[in-house]
C-alpha cells in the first residue's frame, strides 16, 4: 500500500492547491534572502519544492538553485516554469536526497516536514539537511506549521467549488498528527479522495531534534514579516539557523 505522500501529490494536488500563486513566493523569497545573508551565485537547495515557485524566485534573487522532490507531476509543473532550464531539477526522496556536494543554504518551505509516522524518519530528514549544507557555513530555512496555533484554530470541515468540481476537506487531529481527509467529486464520476498528514512538533521538541542532526537555530520566526514566535499567535514556525561544525 502506498503513502499517502505518493498518491496525494499527483494532477488533482494541482486542483485542490492552484490558490497559491508566484508573487507570494517572491514575497516570502526576499524575506528569506534577508535571514540569510547569502552574497548572489550561491548555491542553494530547494527541499520539496513541489511546482518550483519558491525556486524560481530564489533563481531570479541571484542564487544557483537546485530542487527537490518526490512528485513528478509536480516536477513536471516545475518544468513548465522554467522554459528556460535555469533552475536543476531532480526527483529524489527527501529522506535520501540523490545528492553528494554540499549547498550554501538548504530549505525546507509550506510544511514540507513532519509526513513520516516515525520521529526518525522525520529526523532522517534533519540529518540529511546537516549533510547537504557546507561545514561551517551552511544556512537553512524550515518553515512549518505551528502546532499550538493549528490544535485552537482547526476547521474540522470545509467545501468549496472549482469550476465542475466540488472540494471537500475533513481535518482532525489524532495520534499527534494533523490529518486531512480531500474529497473531488465531479459530475457524473465517481469521488476522489486523499489523505494528507503531517506530525505536530512543538517548539521545544523540533529544536531537539535539530540539534541532535547538527542543526543549531539561531532564530525563529512566527511568519514571513519577520515576527517573533508566538505560540498563540503565530500561524507559522520558521526555523532559522546553520550547521554546527
Amino acid at each position: 500500500m502506498s503513502a499517502w505522500y505518493e498518491k496525494s501529490f499527483g494532477d488533482d494536488y494541482l486542483l485542490v492547491y492552484k490558490h497559491r500563486d508566484l508573487q507570494g513566493a517572491y514575497e516570502e523569497v526576499k524575506r528569506m534572502i534577508e535571514w540569510l545573508r547569502l552574497p548572489e551565485g550561491s548555491e542553494v537547495l530547494d527541499l520539496c519544492c513541489g511546482m518550483g515557485r519558491h525556486s524560481m524566485a530564489l533563481y531570479d534573487f541571484g542564487y544557483k538553485v537546485t530542487g527537490v522532490d518526490l512528485s513528478g507531476v509536480l516536477l513536471a509543473e516545475a518544468h513548465k516554469l522554467d522554459k528556460a532550464g535555469h533552475v536543476r531539477w531532480l526527483q529524489g526522496d527527501m529522506r535520501e536526497v540523490p545528492l553528494t556536494e554540499t549547498f550554501d543554504a538548504v530549505v525546507n518551505l509550506f510544511t514540507s516536514f513532519g509526513y513520516f509516522d516515525a520521529d526518525e524518519e522525520n529526523e532522517r530528514v534533519l540529518r540529511e539537511i546537516q549533510r547537504l549544507l557546507k561545514p561551517g557555513q551552511g544556512k537553512f530555512i524550515i518553515d512549518y506549521m505551528n502546532p499550538e496555533y493549528v490544535k485552537a484554530h482547526l476547521v474540522p470541515y470545509s467545501s468549496r467549488s472549482e469550476g465542475s468540481c466540488t472540494i471537500e476537506e475533513k481535518r482532525r487531529i489524532e495520534d499527534g498528527c494533523v490529518r486531512k481527509t480531500i474529497v473531488i467529486q465531479e459530475p457524473e464520476s465517481d469521488a476522489r479522495t486523499y489523505s494528507e498528514q503531517v506530525k505536530l512538533y512543538g517548539k521545544e521538541e523540533f529544536v531537539r531534534m535539530l540539534e541532535r542532526a547538527g542543526l543549531e537555530v539561531t532564530q525563529v520566526y512566527g511568519d514571513y514579516h519577520a515576527s517573533e514566535y508566538d505560540p498563540a499567535e503565530s500561524k507559522r514556525m520558521i526555523f532559522v539557523g546553520h550547521r554546527k561544525g
